[in-house]
């Protein structure tokens, strides 16, 4: 499996030395669950963007200090570069922000939420069951860093998982699209860490709570497995399916 890692934001200076930049966050992540995953990055952040659809198996979106309504350039011509995955029928799977670009790209309504930031450890109810949610259970716990969330998904999406502080959680859209709003690829450590460095945006209080939720357990093994399979799933029913769209 050949991924193609749309970077769209940098690890904080500060922290960096210490936990490492979010590619060798993603490549940690996948190769504990699969050791023959091979990425490729293009900082789309720095306006780099893939030429080529073809040119990975499939692709992942990472998250972002910044927001999918900032009105950024780079921003706007990656989701027209969702769009051209959308339309060739290629796998994708968004991460918080990459969650939130799949729903803006396509349709859906992203806005700051009302609740705040989300820290820490997030505990969500898994509604929907699927093939490639192997094995299953009925929730989904991973860490969180984010104040926007997807409010409505986009026309062909199914809500896979939520909470009432965040109901759009985790999404299919069609057979290729996939986004999640937790980070499965961040450690505990380095959720701590970004908490004391946002504790002024974030707010003490939040901050508290966040951190002693860190001492539940993280499904983090187990969405990079959901991940996988939902993208080898999805490359074999392009390549078996009908023309693109």
């Amino acid at each position: 499996m050949r991924i193609g890692l749309l970077q769209c934001d940098d690890v904080a200076p500060e922290l960096r030395e210490r936990h490492g930049n979010y590619p060798a966050m993603f490549e940690r992540l996948f190769t504990a669950v699969d050791p023959t995953v091979e990425f490729r990055v293009w900082r789309c952040l720095d306006g780099e963007l893939p030429d080529d659809p073809d040119a990975v198996d499939a692709w992942l979106t990472t998250g972002s200090r910044f927001g999918v309504n900032d009105g950024l350039a780079w921003v706007e011509d990656l989701c027209g570069f969702v769009r051209r995955l959308w339309a060739a029928d290629k796998p994708l799977v968004g991460i918080c922000f990459g969650h939130q670009l799949i729903a803006k790209a396509l349709g859906g309504k992203v806005v700051k939420s009302e609740r705040g930031w989300g820290v820490g450890m997030s505990f969500n109810r898994v509604s929907g069951r699927t093939a490639w949610m192997a094995p299953w259970q009925e929730g989904l716990d991973l860490v969180v860093s984010h104040q926007d969330q997807v409010v409505a998904p986009p026309p062909d999406a199914r809500v896979l998982a939520g909470s009432d502080f965040c109901p759009v959680y985790l999404m299919q859209v069609g057979e290729c699209f996939l986004g999640v709003q937790g980070h499965p690829e961040f450690a505990k450590p380095y959720s701590a860490d970004l908490m004391a460095l946002r504790r002024d945006q974030v707010g003490p209080q939040r901050v508290r709570e966040g951190l002693a939720s860190l001492q539940a357990p993280v499904d983090d093994a187990l969405m990079a497995r959901w991940i996988l399979a939902f993208m080898r799933r999805a490359r074999v029913e392009t390549v078996a399916g009908d023309q693109p769209r």
